[in-house]
């Protein structure tokens, strides 16, 4: 009954924070106008710029700011305890992410759909922009090396996922094509095709697993490279033969999932089989080697409170598709919202989920899994989640018996994390009887689906972060959309091919640079908060509410870069991880020149508008596709 009972506070609180936090942004705040000319009409190319429907592009902006962010950070904080994971979730959503996304959102929309990075030179000063853009670069490489390698490692550890996340993108270009091309509707096409990755998850459960017949390692390595070859068409097609309609049939994936969640957790509740008072609120028996709660909590839930990688979709390519500016509390504010509440279920399903269902392995074909206490007992519960019992995890390989001990905050790896939820959430599903193995079905193509839609989209964020660089810096090659592309997937596709250490499996070079990704995100999300802030004060608007936060998120990643470089147990610097430091020491000599500019253009700006954009030049009409709106 606890863990309903802190479900349903939690979504009332988001619905309430909507209509009234959220409404006063919207109309007090940025003033947001119905009869405003949107970037979407204004630039429209029927390619990048397309005016949609809001149940449209919030099925696009959700999926893509989603991805696996709310599912892994969340896992692994409550490393901590569930309840200062819970709280930041809560709060942090509604007073900082939503906001961020908001506020990105507009001031993307009055910039005819630049970067959140390109405005940056023209609020800020040039140089800003610049450095701006760096570092957008970096991240990006980050978030795309990474969310390739989770797919990877989806589909290695869970082969039952396969077939429907694949079906699903011939399924969205013949929907796009029937929407667009032919005028035809598309809730009834997108619910069909909804059906029929459900049935290809049946299939893949119980007939027809796919997955490669090599090693496991090299698996990960051929999936990685497949799905950036993938990404490279993906990006560069016009939004509405793939990702508007893939992403609309992901929403009602979404939909559908979460609500087959939360109805289990309502019977497991009401019930009382599924308690997360019997996991601690606080865990204070953490290993030595854990890092300390603040500011550690903070950058590691990441999306599942605030993420500076949703100011690059929202000014990359929402902006560019919304069709009415007031929409964009709707799909900014709103989604932001849906990505906390998600963030909850998976709070819960990796703490009250313990011990559910069935037990469940990471890698079911390859490893078993359990763990032991600290007086070696066996632990009862779903193998993959162990952060209520952190002291030692036994891996035993099922084919050489080999058995692998790790300890600590050392045994938190990325596929445990994954496993948490995908499995926590087949064993809420259980209390609706439905079989443990499609229900692992079920959840695993829900994450592949929305890391999918993650990497093309950031892809395509990349391409236009590369585009923008090259014209800058005068570098006219990669002015080319298709080079600016294959320049950014190269370099991804190397860093993630890669092995992570000297004589290590190839494929997981993404984790290279992963422990960076944490604080790298969160400073973008202080940045983005800066360009907000500078918008509003040029204007004479208030700022507190958004100064408060971006002081937050620059800050707090700060500590949390330098604890990581410097700590004498595992600091980067202490430990030899060189390439690491350096990279943090390039990172943090960026943010802390672009807020030198901040600070000296400050009082200058105060009440004076920023430089006009160029007036367009004349349009050329031809042949439009019909509108969605």
């Amino acid at each position: 009954m606890s863990t309903l009972l802190i479900a349903v506070a939690s979504f009332f609180g988001f619905i309430l924070a909507y209509h009234t936090y959220g409404r006063w942004l919207a109309k007090k705040v940025f003033s947001l106008d119905g009869e405003a000319l949107v970037p979407a009409e204004e630039m429209r190319d029927d390619v990048d710029y397309v005016p949609t429907k809001k149940e449209i592009i919030f099925g696009h902006h959700f999926t893509s700011i989603a991805g696996t962010g709310p599912i892994v950070g969340p896992a692994i904080a409550v490393f901590w305890g569930w309840l200062p994971a819970l709280l930041w979730v809560i709060f942090g959503s509604i007073f900082v992410g939503a906001v961020h996304d908001m506020g990105s959102l507009v001031v993307s929309l009055r910039n005819r759909g630049q970067t959140i990075g390109e405005v940056a030179g023209r609020l800020i000063n040039p140089r800003a922009k610049v450095l701006f853009l760096l570092i957008l670069f970096f991240a990006l490489t980050i978030v795309l090396a990474i969310f390739g390698l989770v797919i990877a490692i989806i589909f290695k550890l869970y082969p039952q996922s396969v077939l429907s996340v694949w079906i699903e993108i011939p399924l969205a270009v013949a929907i796009g094509y029937w929407v667009y091309r032919r005028g035809g509707g598309l809730l009834v096409p997108s619910l069909l095709a909804l059906a029929v990755m459900y049935g290809a998850i049946y299939v893949g459960a119980y007939y027809l697993p796919l997955s490669l017949p090599v090693n496991p390692a090299d698996a990960v390595v051929i999936w990685t490279l497949v799905l950036f070859v993938y990404c490279f068409f993906a990006s560069v097609l016009p939004v509405w033969t793939l990702l508007q309609p893939r992403d609309y049939i992901n929403s009602h994936e979404l939909v559908v999932a979460l609500g087959l969640l939360m109805l289990g957790l309502v019977v497991a509740g009401w019930s009382n089989t599924a308690d997360i008072f019997s996991a601690p609120a606080y865990n204070y028996d953490t290993p030595a080697d854990t890092p300390p709660i603040w500011p550690m909590l903070f950058i590691t839930i990441a999306c599942g409170a605030v993420s500076g990688f949703h100011c690059l979709v929202a000014s990359g390519t929402t902006s560019k598709q919304i069709a009415n500016e007031k929409d964009a509390q709707y799909v900014g504010y709103g989604a932001m919202l849906l990505e906390g509440g998600l963030a909850v279920i998976v709070i819960l399903a990796c703490c009250a989920g313990v011990g559910m269902g069935q037990l469940q392995g990471v890698g079911t074909t390859h490893l078993r899994e359990y763990a032991v206490d600290a007086a070696g007992a066996p632990v009862v519960g779903h193998a993959a989640w162990l952060a209520y019992y952190p002291n030692t995890r036994t891996t035993v390989n099922a084919t050489t018996g080999e058995t692998t001990v790790q300890k600590g905050w050392a045994s938190q790896k990325l596929p445990y994390m994954l496993a948490a939820f995908i499995d926590g959430g087949a064993n809420f599903l259980t209390a609706l009887r439905i079989p443990i193995d499609f229900g692992v079905g079920i959840i695993a193509v829900l994450v592949a689906s929305f890391a999918a839609t993650t990497l093309d989209t950031a892809t395509r964020l990349q391409r236009y972060v590369v585009q923008e660089l090259a014209e800058t810096l005068h570098i006219r090659p990669l002015t080319n959309k298709y080079a600016a592309t294959a320049f950014a997937l190269v370099l991804a596709g190397a860093l993630a091919a890669m092995p992570a250490s000297k004589g290590g499996d190839w494929g997981t070079g993404g984790l290279i640079l992963w422990p960076l990704f944490g604080a790298t995100n969160q400073l973008l999300a202080g940045l983005a908060f800066m360009v907000i802030v500078f918008y509003l004060w040029r204007r004479s608007k208030p700022v507190l509410f958004a100064v408060i936060p971006m002081l937050l998120m620059l800050l707090t990643p700060v500590w949390a870069m330098l604890w990581q470089m410097f700590n004498a147990d595992s600091g980067w610097l202490p430990t030899g991880k060189y390439l690491l430091f350096s990279f943090g020491v390039l990172l943090l000599a960026l943010q802390i020149w672009m807020v030198v500019e901040a600070v000296l253009i400050w009082p200058k700006a105060a009440g004076v508008l920023e430089e006009a954009l160029p007036p367009l030049p004349p349009k050329k009409e031809g042949k439009k596709i019909p509108a969605t709106t």
